[in-house]
């Protein structure tokens, strides 16, 4: 079976993301401030979780995510993020069969080419995983974004940039130095300050 050339990077970001988890400090205050202004740690981790673990998986399969992973605390459980890692694994293997990839994901009443939902989901697993490492006082909490998928994210970026504006999904492009990496580039095109500290 050929998987889709998008997969293996889309496996690159979930271990990205499952790294970042990883090195979540078990005693970092849930209600301490995060780059998403309106979300704290615990609003911003269990995000995170549900949308690019759940969500990708759901998408994958063409099913609503359960109201009770909606709902769900993910932060209260203290296994969450050993689960989220498996979690990641199993949405990742969902993807790997190319049908995935064909046609449209509907989302509620929007469909939209499973493509472009599954960049999106990469955006997501990437920057808000950079949102987390930073609430929690980490660069990539250790976790390099490489080159490849550095240059993805800030095409994914740059492709959406003005229509997630509109719906308030990014803020104002920060500027930058002109030798600033693909990543930061990435980061600031989506509304981040790449300096931004706890």
């Amino acid at each position: 079976m050929n998987v889709h050339p998008m997969h293996p990077l889309l496996a690159r970001a979930a271990a990205v993301a499952a790294g970042i988890a990883a090195a979540v400090p078990a005693g970092h205050p849930l209600d301490a401030p995060t780059p998403c202004g309106e979300f704290d740690t615990r609003t911003l981790i269990n995000h995170w979780v549900l949308y690019t673990s759940h969500g990708l998986e759901h998408r994958a399969l063409r099913t609503e995510l359960p109201e009770e992973l909606v709902a769900r605390d993910f932060t209260a459980d203290t296994e969450w993020r050993s689960a989220y890692a498996a979690q990641l694994e199993r949405a990742v293997a969902a993807w790997a069969d190319p049908a995935v990839w064909e046609g449209d994901v509907d989302l509620g009443g929007s469909p939209a080419p499973a493509t472009g939902i599954a960049r999106m989901l990469v955006l997501e697993l990437l920057l808000h995983g950079w949102d987390v490492a930073r609430a929690v006082g980490g660069e990539t909490a250790g976790v390099e974004v490489d080159g490849e998928l550095a240059a993805v994210a800030l095409e994914i970026v740059e492709e959406n940039a003005e229509l997630y504006r509109q719906f308030a999904g990014f803020a104002e492009p920060v500027a930058l130095p002109q030798d600033a990496s693909a990543w930061d580039r990435a980061l600031a095109a989506s509304g981040r300050d790449p300096r931004w500290k706890a």
